[in-house]
């Protein structure tokens, strides 16, 4: 065997690592060379879980001798096998290790990047993994100051629960954005977002929780003299009136069309259900409301 065969490097960085009568102490440093060549073999020879291991192993020895970077970026080929393999859930726990290694070293970006990766991986075989994921992966870029890198992660998010039919999800997802939107002063996406959740409600068929969600976003003065705020309110009035025509009409307009994918999407598919019924549950609430103050 030559000294490139990977088993042959194998075996010398095990001995290396392993205490005996003749060694005291382990050679990480010189083991750990080994293991990143064997990886690098066993990759290239497409001998994957082997790869992995390797990877894993070199991850391991750069931990040890204090290079933390280094072994994030091991770590993170080790996951990159484990998707080539289909191991869902090392995939995950992989990532979510570099992306420590990453903090350890005080890099937000990369730390949030290699959760990102693990999500997008994710996304068919694990969703409701894969949008934690995502959330956990914005988390991190916001303790760090860094909220505007986190509104594409946030939106990967949205688009996973409406898929999977989340839609109380998706929304809260969306006014966690409008939320992260304020702090940078991003006020467009912010307005956005906030008329997205709104969409979100009226295609879950849920006319009182997108009243409160509008009543609520309202309070906010960049929202209320914004185009979203106007759509939202015509919008909503249509559905109070029932008129199908004009909840159409306005799931065509400008404002929507400018809206995010996944909220495009859904709107262009409104009205859902019946829309009558809300008209009737508003005709009843209005004549509650008169009894209440009728003092004859």
């Amino acid at each position: 065997m030559s000294s490139s065969d990977p088993e042959k490097l194998i075996a010398k960085a095990d001995k290396l690592t392993k205490l005996s009568l003749t060694r005291w102490s382990a050679d990480w440093k010189s083991a750990t060379l080994l293991y990143e060549q064997a990886a690098n073999s066993f990759r290239v020879a497409k001998k994957y879980e082997k790869a992995k291991a390797a990877f894993e192993m070199a991850s391991k020895g750069q931990e040890i001798i204090s290079s933390p970077w280094d072994a994030a970026k091991h770590m993170e080929s080790a996951a990159a096998l484990a998707k080539e393999l289909g191991n869902w859930n090392e995939v995950a726990d992989l990532y979510r290790r570099a992306s420590e290694l990453y903090i350890e070293c005080g890099r937000s970006q990369p730390a949030s990047d290699a959760l990102a990766k693990a999500a997008r991986a994710l996304e068919d075989a694990m969703p409701d993994v894969a949008v934690q994921l995502y959330t956990d992966a914005c988390v991190i870029l916001e303790e760090d100051g860094k909220e505007q890198m986190a509104f594409d992660l946030y939106r990967a998010a949205i688009s996973v629960y409406i898929k999977l039919e989340k839609y109380t999800d998706a929304a809260a997802i969306l006014l966690r954005l409008g939320l992260a939107a304020d702090k940078c002063n991003a006020t467009n996406s912010q307005c956005k977002a906030y008329l997205g959740a709104i969409i979100v409600y009226l295609y879950a068929h849920d006319l009182k929780q997108a009243e409160k969600c509008y009543n609520d976003c309202a309070q906010i003065d960049a929202f209320l003299s914004s185009d979203q705020n106007r759509c939202a309110t015509k919008l909503l009035s249509a559905y109070r009136e029932g008129d199908i025509e004009e909840i159409k009409r306005l799931a065509q307009s400008s404002t929507v069309s400018h809206l995010d994918h996944a909220i495009i999407k859904i709107a262009r598919k409104l009205p859902t259900g019946d829309v009558t019924a809300f008209k009737t549950d508003a005709t009843k609430e209005e004549e509650e409301e008169l009894d209440e103050n009728d003092l004859t």
